[in-house]
């Protein structure tokens, strides 16, 4: 099963969630529907919202809250977007110009926070305490996530760990918390949950390390956004303090400065030092190693099409290639 077979098994559900989405995003502020609209409608894969689908389906539920919360996932997520090209300053996303650059930051940052309101007033419509707190708890460690990193920006000591640690908070928790809530609506079993929990944690995981992998690898069509971005935005991903703690000194000091400068002007020195020094080797292996701790977690749920269509899912998060 490849992702368009993923897609094609959900597509009822996924349009489901979509009409969702374009019913809550109604606002009378014409700039709330431009703008909100703009990024919702600009190429995402939805993953976020499939976690939840196939979470909840591989465990047999059949009612509707799995599209309520799919929706919410989505709302969390774009809102962090809007946000992330605010502070990052970044001009395109998905091939797109990025909303900020449109309207401006001011526009960007409230509708960001519409959307967060909005996600909450979903969550109350649910009336289960345990998915807001779930919610509640996964914003919060995802504006932690934001600060920290925030605080590694342009520090070239920025260490693996304290890597690590920004991204299971910035991008795993929202994968964790889709993972989790199809199972809560599903009444999976303490262990069942437990294991749905490490399976979206590490498969957050994984894509946000191949995301760091691509922006020294891949080229700027295929991932809709500049090469370079994220060292411009004088962010120390994992390639990078991989190659600045193996490279020689004269190695390390193009590295130290790029990160210190946010500066691209040795953009293709600094590929090639990632690659002597298999950087981009290393992070995909810790890539591989979270898709594998993601796998082992489905094996509590029952031999379904939606286990296979997760499965299929972690696989596609390290063979992709936008």
């Amino acid at each position: 099963m490849n992702f368009n077979s993923v897609k094609q098994l959900t597509d009822t559900d996924l349009q489901a969630v979509n009409k969702l989405i374009h019913y809550n995003l109604s606002s009378d502020v014409a700039l709330i529907n431009q703008l909100s609209h703009h990024i919702i409608q600009s190429g995402g894969k939805r993953l976020r919202p499939l976690i939840v689908i196939l979470t909840a389906k591989a465990l047999g539920y059949q009612g509707k809250h799995h599209y309520q919360l799919a929706a919410i996932i989505e709302f969390i997520h774009t809102a962090t977007l809007l946000h992330d090209d605010v502070v990052d300053a970044s001009s395109m996303r998905r091939g797109r110009a990025t909303a900020n650059a449109l309207w401006g930051n001011e526009a960007s940052v409230l509708v960001g926070d519409f959307l967060y309101s909005r996600s909450f007033e979903m969550m109350v419509e649910i009336q289960n305490m345990q998915v807001m707190n779930v919610l509640s708890t996964t914003t919060n460690k995802i504006a932690e996530g934001e600060v920290l990193q925030l605080m590694n920006c342009n520090n070239p000591d920025t260490t693996e760990k304290q890597y690590m640690k920004v991204i299971k908070r910035k991008t795993a928790e929202l994968f964790m918390a889709g993972a989790q809530l199809g199972g809560i609506i599903a009444s999976a079993s303490t262990e069942q949950e437990n294991h749905l929990k490490q399976y979206g944690l590490n498969l957050g995981i994984a894509f946000q390390l191949i995301d760091d992998v691509m922006d020294y690898s891949a080229n700027a069509d295929e991932m809709g956004k500049n090469i370079g971005d994220d060292l411009a935005e004088g962010k120390p991903t994992l390639p990078l303090i991989h190659a600045l703690k193996n490279g020689n000194n004269d190695q390390q000091q193009i590295i130290k400065n790029a990160i210190l400068n946010g500066d691209i002007n040795q953009m293709s020195e600094i590929i090639q030092i990632i690659q002597q020094t298999k950087a981009i080797d290393y992070t995909f292996d810790i890539a591989k190693q979270a898709v594998n701790t993601a796998l082992d977690s489905l094996k509590t749920l029952p031999d379904t099409p939606y286990r296979d269509a997760l499965i299929s899912l972690t696989h596609y998060a390290i063979q992709r290639t936008h």
